[in-house]
């Protein structure tokens, strides 16, 4: 995670976008009044909003606990895929 200032994040605004978006690094843009800001790859934000889901919805976040549970006693299946 990094810190930078308004001013220095816009001096350098594509620089900070390449370290969101190809490092997944998480900026957290100062402003001098507070209310601060950040700045994260698309990805990253997609993967936070999908694991908010899936926390919220105790169904799916026990079968995902259950899931793991069963991988780490070594009793999980492998499965070939089929193409369509």
């Amino acid at each position: 995670m990094l810190a930078a200032s308004y001013s220095a994040v816009r001096r350098k605004f594509k620089d900070y976008c390449d370290k969101a978006a190809n490092d997944f690094e998480t900026i957290i843009i100062t402003r001098e009044r507070g209310d601060n800001v950040v700045m994260l790859s698309e990805a990253e934000y997609n993967n936070l909003l999908e694991n908010l889901y899936v926390r919220s919805n105790p169904k799916y976040y026990n079968e995902l606990l259950k899931s793991i549970d069963q991988l780490k006693k070594g009793s999980g299946r492998k499965k070939e895929l089929l193409d369509e």
